[in-house]
């Protein structure tokens, strides 16, 4: 009965112990309570977003993007690894190999070579056969001579003065007479080609620049092959002034004249050398549709200078985040002025009336993106945005301008002063044709990048006034000396009557004429005759 007795107390004993496990089945509800405490430590972290929301120091743009401001006492450090650059700039080897000193032609002829002019002078020989119906003739000499007149005419900046007027005897310049005729030079300019016109239809239908397309890419490769840039280029527009019939003429309101073919170009900041072009056609089908206007010509005009170290500065039409991040992808940097209508802009950088102190600057950063925010005026701010500068250095002095507005001013004029230089001294002349202005366009660049290679080849210090009047004499001077009075003594000379009669050739509207032919004898004006000395058409074709 003991045993019994114990066993029974040994049973009581469980069902305590069963007691105990209800209870820890409690305790498991109050495990369950603190899960949804977890639950309020989850939405405490939702709060930490709100509270960075609500933080003064951080914006977020429109798309999302998130930028924090930064103090401006901020000291410059070191240079970042993309701001490196270590490559020589200058004239290449092969431009210095083949420049002299004395000859500024040797530098003309390596960006304006004999193959162009070859070509020029075939075009324009087949366009003068096709209209003329006959035999017409031009050396490389009378080509030559005939840039060499527009350059002189440039230089004297007699680009609105009548044409007659410079081979005027008694007021006009000694060198437009000794060089060319008045006719030769209007007959070369009414012929004047730089496409053949046999295949230009099928060329059309791919290329809207054919009819010169060939002349300006050689040209631009030329230049490229004579040619380093330095650190810093510069990415802008050019609108040649024209109002010639064009399929792709511009119209700029805020330009001193208003319509022209407009031009994207890059070139050197320190030495302004035109190193990269193409004009704006209109929409281009070898743009991805996903790609703006803006980011694609930039990554054009600078592909054969990237993964260098080097810097692109360029105005508010063409800064964008997106530009600046695939450019640093490809080591270059970029600094420019940006529009406040962008999405990727925080908001204070988009009101225009707030309670920024004139002269005052704020600074916000967003990956490896700087925005200097400077307030220039009491209703106008100007937005900078740079992937150079991871700090930005403020003076203390003045009007407390930002290390990044210094740097802009500094890199931003490269196109500008070339587009002023290439105004001063223009080749330009009257025309109908926008091809012919496109040409007037490339020798003056031609001749600005020219007298750069020049000046740093031989350290000579000349004037561009000085080297177009130089580069005109010896383009004259090649091949041929400049012509001068005959005395009538060479059998072989030209004949000069003191008797003004009708020419006797008469493919001219009764022109008059004081020369008479080496062959025929007759009386020929300039307009008949084919080459020096004077040799009549009918005789030429003989």
């Amino acid at each position: 009965m003991v045993k019994l007795k114990n066993i029974s107390e040994q049973y009581s004993g469980n069902d305590d112990s069963d007691e105990d496990y209800l209870e820890s089945d409690d305790n498991d509800e109050d495990c369950l309570e603190s899960d949804d405490n977890d639950e309020d430590y989850l939405e405490s972290d939702d709060n930490d977003e709100d509270y960075e929301q609500n933080d003064p120091n951080i914006e977020t743009s429109i798309d999302g993007t998130i930028w924090q401001k930064i103090q401006n006492e901020s000291e410059p450090g070191r240079s970042q690894c993309h701001n490196i650059f270590k490559e020589k700039s200058g004239p290449t080897g092969y431009a210095k190999r083949n420049i002299m000193k004395g000859k500024v032609n040797t530098a003309f002829s390596l960006i304006i070579d004999d193959s162009m002019l070859d070509y020029i002078k075939t075009c324009t020989e087949l366009e003068a056969c096709r209209v003329l119906g006959s035999k017409w003739s031009l050396t490389r000499a009378d080509l030559q001579a005939f840039v060499a007149v527009l350059y002189a005419r440039g230089a004297y900046q007699a680009r609105n003065l009548n044409i007659a007027c410079l081979w005027n005897k008694k007021w006009g310049p000694a060198f437009f007479t000794q060089t060319m005729s008045r006719n030769r030079f209007t007959e070369i300019m009414k012929f004047l080609r730089f496409d053949k016109k046999s295949d230009r239809t099928q060329r059309l239908q791919t290329d809207k620049f054919t009819l010169i397309s060939k002349v300006w890419y050689a040209f631009i490769e030329n230049s490229q092959n004579c040619y380093k840039p330095g650190a810093n280029i510069t990415v802008d527009e050019q609108l040649y002034a024209t109002k010639t019939r064009c399929r792709f003429t511009q119209y700029m309101p805020n330009k001193p004249d208003k319509f022209g073919i407009k031009f994207w170009l890059a070139s050197d900041v320190k030495s302004k050398y035109i190193l990269n072009g193409f004009p704006y056609l209109g929409k281009d089908e070898a743009r991805s549709p996903s790609t703006p206007l803006s980011e694609f010509v930039v990554l054009k005009l600078t592909e054969p200078f990237l993964k260098c170290g080097r810097n692109v500065t360029t105005d508010n039409f063409f800064t964008s985040i997106s530009l600046a991040k695939k450019l640093l992808a490809k080591r270059t940097t970029l600094v420019g002025t940006i529009r406040r209508n962008k999405r990727e802009l925080p908001k204070p950088a988009k009101v225009m009336k707030d309670d920024m102190v004139r002269f005052s600057t704020q600074l916000y950063k967003s990956d490896n993106c700087t925005l200097t925010i400077y307030k220039s005026k009491p209703n106008k701010k100007v937005l900078l945005l740079s992937s150079m500068h991871k700090f930005v250095h403020i003076e203390k002095t003045g009007k407390c301008l930002p290390e990044t507005i210094q740097f802009y001013n500094t890199t931003k004029y490269g196109v500008d002063m070339t587009d002023q230089m290439a105004r001063k001294y223009s080749v330009k002349s009257k025309s109908n044709r926008w091809p012919v202005h496109v040409f007037f366009n490339i020798l003056d660049l031609a001749s600005i990048n020219a007298w750069i290679l020049y000046k740093e080849t031989t350290g000579e210090k000349i004037s561009r006034q000085d080297f177009l009047f130089q580069l005109a004499e010896e383009l004259a001077n090649d091949d041929a000396e400049i012509k001068k009075p005959d005395t009538g003594t060479s059998s072989n000379s030209k004949a000069i009557s003191d008797n003004r009669k009708t020419c006797q050739i008469r493919y001219c509207n009764k022109n008059k004429a004081t020369n008479v032919c080496s062959q025929c004898n007759k009386y020929v004006c300039g307009k008949c005759s084919m080459e020096r000395p004077s040799i009549c058409k009918n005789c030429c074709v003989e």
